[in-house]
């Protein structure tokens, strides 16, 4: 029994010896490794990609709910060392999480593959933003629930750096079908008290007993769930109104214009 406990020991430190002798090194957030990557690590880089932020960046990180990946000058990573930290721990209150599957070397291979995304030309984005911006605060009557600025409603989220955030083919989609460009954890909920109210808003707290709902007027509900009559969760359901049948084509081209210049000063 004894010499099969030291047999035991001995394969033990015999596997943690290779896996320090095979891991990789200077793999640490205070050091730029990126310049040590190869090209297979850049290859590598982009499967991880693609398998763990293209969903939200797009391929060739092009930017959808996520924003564009292919500037030089990222705001939240202006060296590569704040990349490796951005990617490995995300962004608390936002949609991006952090990478806790990836080995420290896999996330240095994905910041290798982002940079290179840097040294690739971007097309100028169509439409007239002084036109958009009018439709904006005018016909388009998006400032009645959008904040920029320090200006308008605080029905909807504010797009005071909306085109740091997301990309011009995002903020088209959601002008014209709101219900498929929406944020992660987004809920419409619909309940009736026992009384026979009903009212309909976003959710902005659940827990198992309560629920928090902000209404379509911007008024603030808390109810017990064991007091209501009914209670939906809308799905895919978005307060926002579609623009495609009130704006002309041109119109929502200028209004994307006006939104993804929106970089809060940057």
């Amino acid at each position: 029994m004894m010499k099969l406990r030291i047999l035991s020991l001995l394969l033990a430190l015999g596997s943690f010896a290779a896996a320090q002798n095979t891991a990789p090194k200077n793999d640490t957030a205070s050091k730029d490794v990126i310049a040590t990557l190869t090209a297979d690590d850049i290859a590598q880089g982009k499967r991880l990609f693609v398998g763990h932020c293209a969903y939200c960046h797009a391929m060739g990180g092009t930017g959808d709910r996520g924003p564009s990946l292919t500037r030089p000058d990222l705001l939240r990573a202006p060296d590569n060392p704040a990349l490796f930290k951005l990617i490995k721990n995300g962004i608390e209150g936002s949609e991006m999480p952090g990478a806790w599957q990836m080995t420290d070397h896999e996330i240095w291979q994905v910041a290798g593959y982002v940079r290179s995304l840097g040294r690739t030309q971007t097309g100028p984005v169509p439409g007239d933003p002084a036109r958009g911006k009018s439709i904006f605060e005018g016909k388009g009557a998006c400032s009645s629930c959008h904040i920029v600025n320090g200006s308008g409603g605080a029905l909807g989220p504010d797009l005071s750096k909306v085109g740091s955030r997301r990309s011009p083919a995002y903020l088209g989609k959601a002008l014209t079908d709101p219900g498929s460009a929406l944020p992660e954890g987004f809920l419409m909920v619909r309940v009736v008290s026992r009384d026979g109210g009903a009212i309909e808003g976003i959710r902005l707290n659940e827990d198992t007993f309560t629920i928090q709902i902000r209404d379509l007027g911007n008024r603030l509900h808390s109810f017990r769930k064991a007091d209501l009559a009914e209670f939906n969760k809308e799905f895919g359901k978005s307060p926002m109104p579609s623009y495609k049948a009130t704006l002309e084509a041109a119109e929502i081209i200028d209004l994307v214009a006006y939104l993804a210049g929106l970089r809060g000063g940057q």
